[in-house]
């Protein structure tokens, strides 16, 4: 049996019914919505939640990079502040819930303090983030890195958006930012103004609607390797002419190599081992591969997440003696290139307890999970804030116009987060 909402909350959870009917509104982009980072979808966005602030008689106010701040003053403003927040911009012709959900569950929080006459004893602020999603900006957490000054100056200019080919700096100056003073570092948030960070996120993945559970309790953001640029080179023959242990198949050679690391992946899970890989790109030359052809030439992008960085690093060491092994034994050389290497973002385990102990005491239920999607509060975890991350059901994942959050689960999610603030304010 499902549990009972307050009926309290009656009033919060219509206002975010509407809120969310006003950001598809006004970001509808057939067959989705687009709220595209530093452009027209993603301001649409910021300034109906300011708006909304603003009705609430909340303190509202942006920063450089245009973060959006949203402030209900506690008793003790100089006391380190509570902050809830997630993005407003979104994929191309994505769903409407990805990071909005986020915001809204925030304000709703702001909105049931205000009209229960309720003021906290530090300040509860709510950051619509900006730029979180890489597809417009190769770069990720761009808005809550440059909070906190981390943003390094020389992307400012060398990132170009996908679609219209505008720098970073030129996007923010039109969306009426000042980019210049993110190049002198300027900090608007400091780790130890903030007493902790909070996030309700949508679940990208299906474990929560495979499990029947409404709400997740997340235990880490997974760090990451990325390869983009791995190739095999071997040596283009004749497809009928030259034996088998004559070749030199780039194919061959990559098949092993990606069976080789699914072999991994699978010792991972047995070693119960947080982990997950994708090959996310994998093609020959189509300038010179043809049907008659053995294959010289491969290409191809690997995606390696898990929350222990130890065995992210552990993984390389292996993929490249696994790469050397198949080269020498193939004939062909696999040069993997340069990696980046995201760490993990781990979430407070006092937090973690904390919502967990609520859930109970409210018939909530919920389940212990890794995130595999980034999020902007792996920025704030690395920074040494206490951050805690709630999940909610949501069919059909993520990054699609078919996202489909139930309105209750998100009740849930927010009464949650609610009765956590409610316990730390």
């Amino acid at each position: 049996m499902m549990p009972t909402l307050e009926t309290s909350t009656a009033p919060e959870m219509a206002q975010a019914e509407q809120l969310f009917e006003s950001l598809c509104r006004h970001t509808t982009d057939v067959p989705g919505i687009t709220r595209d980072t530093y452009g027209a979808g993603e301001n649409v966005a910021h300034h109906l939640m300011a708006q909304t602030a603003r009705d609430l008689g909340l303190e509202v106010a942006t920063d450089a990079a245009g973060n959006l701040y949203m402030t209900l003053l506690g008793r003790d403003p100089s006391a380190p502040q509570i902050l809830i927040g997630s993005h407003l911009d979104s994929v191309p012709h994505g769903g409407n819930y990805d990071g909005a959900a986020g915001v809204v569950a925030g304000l709703m929080v702001l909105a049931r303090l205000k009209r229960l006459g309720r003021i906290p004893a530090r300040s509860v602020t709510v950051m619509g983030c900006r730029a979180e999603e890489v597809c417009w900006f190769p770069a990720p957490y761009i808005g809550s890195r440059a909070a906190f000054g981390l943003l390094p100056p020389d992307l400012l200019d060398n990132l170009k958006r996908a679609d219209t080919g505008l720098s970073l700096a030129e996007h923010m100056r039109m969306s009426g930012f000042q980019p210049e003073r993110l190049r002198q570092g300027e900090a608007y948030l400091r780790p130890q103004h903030i007493h902790c960070y909070l996030e309700l996120h949508i679940e990208q993945g299906p474990a929560l609607v495979d499990a029947r559970i409404p709400v997740g309790i997340v235990t880490g953001i997974r760090g990451s390797l990325r390869y983009r640029h791995c190739r095999i080179q071997g040596r283009y023959a004749h497809a009928g002419a030259v034996p088998r242990h004559l070749r030199q198949d780039a194919v061959l050679a990559g098949v092993e190599f990606v069976h080789a690391l699914e072999q991994h992946w699978l010792q991972r899970e047995a070693d119960g081992i947080d982990f997950v890989a994708t090959v996310g790109e994998f093609s020959t030359n189509p300038e010179h591969h043809t049907l008659t052809k053995v294959p010289g030439e491969v290409q191809f992008t690997m995606d390696i997440r898990s929350e222990d960085n130890s065995a992210l690093l552990a993984t390389d060491v292996y993929l490249r003696g696994v790469a050397a092994d198949i080269g020498q034994r193939r004939g062909v050389t696999i040069d993997l290139g340069e990696l980046t290497n995201a760490l993990p973002g781990l979430m407070d385990v006092n937090l973690r307890q904390k919502l967990k102990t609520l859930a109970q005491q409210q018939g909530i239920p919920t389940m212990a999970m890794a995130s595999g999607a980034g999020h902007d509060c792996a920025v704030f975890a690395n920074q040494g804030i206490p951050t805690a991350m709630v999940f909610v059901r949501n069919e059909n994942g993520s990054h699609n116009a078919d996202e489909a959050m139930d309105m209750m689960d998100f009740a849930l999610g927010w009464q949650l987060l609610a009765a956590l603030v409610d316990e730390l304010s």
